[in-house]
């Protein structure tokens, strides 16, 4: 009797591959290319960061911290909310410390999404979204987002709300594009959320990274949202410690409780030492911020300069530091075929644009720089970049 062997993979890891943005970096480190793909600074965190770091392991500071994360933290972590966003949270019920806001997407979403429950998520879109809302066994639901400013057909978003939504994602400042959702988009957004009761998860990752005297609007600050919203974030982008892990998730005492349980059982806890490092990093001066900001705007314009010298077409990006461009009047090969092109012939890596799309076929045409980096490595870059003015490849 022959024996029928059992599937070896769940379904829910097949309907998803690894991460593009990761793997590329493996192909960079692979060739020697400049790595201009995944969202991570090549240039220090601040220095009032590593020696917190080292003074808590010396202080013995090494082992678990509270599983919903470390009080100092936690508690510097209001504050810090209190001056830059206005909201008085409660730091012992409504944050939970996560490795990563990776982390925290997944474990909201395995905390309050349900088998069958929808997920609306903005497309083009951060390339865990759709895996985190199947591996919480719920259905993404994707709505686009239009060329020329990257913003959503209001008739389009109103047909994505049903009674079997649960949820929608918000990223803002929104990776891959770097557009900042305005105070009337999320007015809307936070209209149809009340009406439909659904609870919106904002990825704001990238909230002081902002360009041109544009304004991060929380979406927990807008009337009715506040016990409404799951707010992530953590310290990698804005402090520049990305290998950290260190997250913080912001929600009303009932959905932390629950959120709670899922980190628990999920990863415990994030490292203890960094965590009480944390502190320092909110207690940081405001002009540390603009400062922040100034700094990138200069590496924007530095980036745009060099497509602009290559005759690649781009959307400004008015936060997160990433370059969404256009490759198609460059070439005529897929989004794969020239970012392998790139990596080469040209020596640079960066992210093909099929990664942040539900259909590879509708990111086809695009690519995503990242410009987080020391100057001298977008000047290097820059003149590897240069090559392409000569033709079409």
């Amino acid at each position: 009797m022959t024996q029928v062997q059992k599937p070896k993979i769940s379904i829910k890891a097949s309907q998803f591959t690894e991460s593009v943005i990761r793997e590329m970096t493996r192909i960079a480190l692979q060739h020697n290319a400049v790595n201009l793909a995944q969202g991570f600074p090549d240039f220090p965190c601040p220095e009032e960061l590593k020696q917190a770091a080292c003074e808590a392991i010396t202080a013995d500071i090494n082992q678990y911290a509270i599983t919903w994360g470390d009080r100092a933290f936690r508690h510097a972590l209001a504050e810090k909310v209190r001056w830059y966003l206005g909201l008085d949270i409660d730091p012992e019920r409504q944050i939970t410390v996560t490795c990563g806001s990776t982390e925290a997407m997944a474990a909201t979403m395995l905390a309050t999404v349900n088998p069958g429950d929808e997920v609306i998520i903005f497309e083009p879109y951060y390339e865990n979204y759709g895996p985190d809302a199947i591996i919480a066994s719920a259905t993404p639901r994707y709505v686009s987002l239009h060329l020329p400013d990257w913003t959503f057909d209001e008739a389009e978003l109103q047909q994505a709300f049903s009674d079997r939504t649960k949820a929608i994602v918000i990223n803002t400042p929104h990776n891959p594009t770097g557009k900042v959702f305005s105070r009337e988009e999320l007015t809307l957004i936070a209209e149809l959320c009340q009406k439909w009761d659904v609870l919106a998860f904002t990825d704001e990752i990238y909230e002081h990274i902002l360009y041109d005297g544009t304004q991060h609007i929380a979406m927990a600050t807008l009337p009715g949202m506040e016990d409404r919203t799951v707010t992530i974030n953590g310290l990698s982008k804005t402090y520049s410690v990305t290998g950290w892990r260190v997250g913080y998730i912001i929600a009303n005492p009932e959905l932390t409780g629950a959120i709670r349980k899922v980190h628990d059982f999920l990863t415990v806890g994030s490292p203890a030492p960094l965590q009480r490092a944390g502190v320092a990093a909110m207690k940081l001066p405001i002009n540390y911020y603009q400062e922040l900001a100034n700094l990138y705007q200069e590496k924007r314009n530095t980036i745009i300069q060099i497509l602009d010298k290559v005759g690649m077409p781009y959307f400004i990006p008015k936060g997160a530091y990433y370059i969404f461009s256009d490759i198609t009047s460059l070439t005529n090969k897929t989004a794969m075929e020239f970012a392998t092109f790139l990596i080469k012939e040209i020596g640079v890596v960066v992210v093909p644009g099929y990664s942040f799309f539900s259909t590879p076929e509708a990111g086809q045409k695009y690519i995503r720089f990242c410009f987080s980096k020391k100057p001298e490595t977008l000047a290097e870059a820059g003149n590897r970049l240069l090559k392409l003015r000569s033709s079409k490849h």
